[in-house]
């Protein structure tokens, strides 16, 4: 599973990371995922959280057949209600459990970013309708998430600041996972979003290490095992999905 973090300037190297180009389309976003307990939202509740929504909608994720995508720590999803987006790995740099990414989500800077991935020609000005298949990509998964999204500003911060997000997610397949967000718009800014979400982690009762896959990976584990054998090769992750073996016990 992809763990991306850093708080130096946003760089790319071949193949990593979004190109400089499109950065003015493109939000960052730390994260850290957990599995939430059954005193979990009452716990959002007494911190003052608020309960934005609940919605249920389809995942498709796409790749070419060789998984060339996810392979590189690239996630291409398109979400009912909400269009495409690519998620692009940040900078290494600040170890723990947490995930930062560059998220595109206007679908030209997609598509451009596509392309430098994959290393074809930039395909015109057109959607990503349009270059699915001149890309090779093809749907790899598909399910559906019924989900509560919080909103909390932590107490003692700036009121204008952002709020931390929770999202509280379960899958159509039996799998229940949290998930702690910043959005920044800077580089600079994600040591004290980490700090935010690791403050909030710990009211939650979330254990310090703890991990959790994300959704799409225990999908990957149960129904199409040997894509996710794949992506073991490259992705470690450090947690194993609920009920389920130890995935880095499949390696040897």
């Amino acid at each position: 599973m992809a763990a991306r973090a850093g708080t130096g300037p946003v760089h790319r190297e071949p193949g990593r990371g979004p190109r400089p180009g499109i950065m003015a389309h493109a939000l960052i976003e730390v994260e850290r995922k957990f599995i939430p307990g059954p005193g979990t939202e009452k716990r959002l509740q007494e911190l003052g959280s608020t309960l934005e929504h609940q919605v249920t909608f389809r995942d498709r994720y796409y790749d070419t057949p060789e998984l060339s995508l996810m392979r590189a720590d690239y996630w291409l999803r398109q979400r009912e209600g909400s269009g495409w987006e690519l998620k692009c790995p940040g900078t290494a740099g600040v170890s723990g459990p947490h995930q930062e990414y560059v998220e595109l989500t206007v679908e030209p800077a997609v598509v451009a970013q596509l392309c430098e991935v994959l290393g074809t020609e930039v395909l015109g000005a057109g959607g990503m309708a349009a270059v699915l298949g001149p890309l090779g990509l093809q749907e790899v998964a598909s399910f559906v998430t019924k989900r509560s999204a919080w909103k909390l500003v932590l107490s003692g911060t700036d009121e204008e600041e952002p709020p931390l997000r929770v999202d509280l997610d379960t899958a159509d397949f039996g799998y229940t996972v949290g998930e702690v967000e910043a959005l920044v718009h800077e580089e600079a800014e994600v040591p004290v979003a980490l700090e935010k979400i690791y403050s909030l982690s710990s009211m939650l009762g979330v254990p310090v290490q703890e991990t959790a896959p994300a959704k799409l990976m225990v999908y990957l584990q149960r129904f199409q095992p040997q894509d996710y054998q794949r992506l073991l090769q490259v992705h470690r992750p450090r947690e194993k999905p609920q009920g389920t073996k130890d995935p880095e016990g499949n390696l040897g």
